[in-house]
């Protein structure tokens, strides 16, 4: 079992998946400090100095200004900024993604797009070479 357990790890498949498993996860971390940092602000400013990640929706009668304030008190908050900072996250991630996969199939359109094989003889060459053949013979 553990011959077959080394055998799976280390197929490339495997590893290769792992590899885009990490850089998935980096590449996200990327994008939300793209968006909790460079996008959110400016699309806060123009909408009144709206801040999306302290929009909190209060389910208790004790006023919180934060969610991290209400996460020290223990009140219960709906973040719906935080949802949207997630979908607009989502939206990039998922946008990248799909300009990569394009254009791998793009590529891989292009391998397959290689030139076809010359075409066999036709019937009436088919029947001149038998016609050779037969000469040839006596």
């Amino acid at each position: 079992m553990l011959k077959e357990f080394k055998e799976f790890a280390v197929k490339g498949n495997v590893l290769d998946m792992a590899v885009g498993v990490i850089m998935g996860a980096s590449f996200g971390k990327i994008v939300s400090t793209f968006t909790d940092g460079i996008m959110m602000p400016p699309i806060g400013k123009a909408m009144g100095n709206f801040d999306f990640a302290s929009w909190i929706i209060n389910l208790s009668d004790t006023p919180v200004k934060s969610v991290d304030e209400a996460k020290k008190l223990g009140i219960a908050v709906m973040t719906p900024g935080l949802l949207a900072n997630a979908l607009i996250d989502f939206v990039i991630v998922a946008f990248v993604l799909f300009l990569m996969v394009k254009q791998i199939n793009k590529l891989k359109k292009e391998e397959a797009a290689a030139p076809p094989p010359p075409p066999g003889p036709t019937k009436e060459q088919e029947l001149l070479i038998q016609i050779r053949d037969l000469l040839a013979k006596r």
